[in-house]
């Protein structure tokens, strides 16, 4: 059996082999497992707006990061269905120094920023108190993963969760199916997120 955890253009492996490829834009020819991305964007996206927020900021992960591509892109492309403003976007590593950095450079007007990462998120909130910027009051942040120290950022942080474990349970049964002769199962099998909001979110002020 083999289980692979893939972030790269191109994968090319034997005919015969037995695989579950997780978090990849893989060939169709594959059984492929991941977190619903653009779900969980969309989720994200559509709190920041419901709160009344006119536009929602995003710091996206790395350019070859396919999970970063597909939050950003349901992103874009939320912002667009509702007809708002699709700010110019901004990038990190998935690092906290790097959400930081990120957060230093949002401009005055933004109210609301939506981080491809907790991580992210968690810089973004430093970077807001050294900028004398109140988070929640003045600039709500949204994260995407619910780390377990999540609740415990200041603000807690409203984030998306991901269902690690679930994941983990589909790979090892389409796996345990292929090595039972069924067969890889092509196409993407994606599992659901969910939005837990916490303190760092709120209507704008005024």
């Amino acid at each position: 059996m083999e289980v692979h955890l893939l972030d790269a253009v191109r994968i090319t492996l034997p005919p015969d082999a037995n695989v579950v490829v997780v978090d990849s834009d893989a060939d169709e020819q594959y059984t492929v497992v991941d977190t619903d991305q653009a779900d969980g964007s969309r989720q994200a996206v559509e709190h920041l707006l419901g709160l009344g927020h006119e536009t929602v900021w995003h710091v996206a992960g790395p350019d070859g990061s396919f999970a970063a591509q597909r939050r950003a892109a349901a992103w874009a492309e939320t912002l667009r269905s509702h007809g708002r403003p699709v700010p110019r976007m901004l990038h990190g590593d998935w690092s906290s120094a790097s959400g930081y950095q990120a957060g230093l450079a949002l401009p005055d007007e933004c109210t609301a920023v939506f981080a491809a990462n907790d991580q992210m998120a968690l810089g973004i909130l430093r970077a807001l108190r050294e900028r004398r910027i109140a988070a929640r009051q003045h600039v709500s942040v949204v994260g995407f993963d619910d780390v377990p120290g999540a609740a415990s950022y200041c603000p807690p942080l409203t984030t998306i969760h991901q269902d690690f474990a679930q994941v983990g349970r589909r790979c090892v049964d389409k796996a345990l199916r292929q090595i039972e002769g069924h067969g890889p199962e092509a196409g993407r099998t994606l599992v659901p997120t969910s939005l837990v909001v916490r303190d760092s979110t709120a209507p704008p002020a005024g």
